[in-house]
């Protein structure tokens, strides 16, 4: 698994690639902490690289939900693979996590919270 993060001005993205599973998980659980997602903002999980996704990587997605949630921000998934996709349905998932077709497009969509 690579991951790479970014900011932007609508909050972080990451960036995953390869396989998210029970060997990835932990380094994608230690990335979230350190995470600066402010009020508001959101956080983007580019998954336009992924090529593999089991229980465990989905445990992830779910605790980084909970850390944009904590942070008083949203999460938005992006470039969701087909078969992905299809996991995120079959669990009921695919109405908790709004999807974008890329990083992009979630970053284009997120307007800042009116004050």
């Amino acid at each position: 698994m690579i991951t790479h993060t970014r900011s932007t001005p609508s909050g972080p993205v990451i960036e995953m690639t390869g396989d998210l599973d029970h060997y990835s998980a932990p380094e994608i659980r230690r990335l979230l902490p350190g995470l600066d997602i402010g009020q508001g903002q959101q956080l983007v999980v580019d998954l336009s690289g992924l090529t593999f996704c089991d229980s465990s990587g989905i445990t992830v997605l779910l605790a980084a939900r909970n850390h944009a949630l904590a942070s008083r921000a949203t999460i938005v998934l992006a470039a969701v693979p087909d078969m992905i996709s299809r996991i995120l349905s079959i669990v009921g998932l695919d109405a908790v996590f709004p999807v974008h077709a890329t990083a992009q497009a979630a970053e284009a969509a997120w307007r800042p919270p009116a004050d």
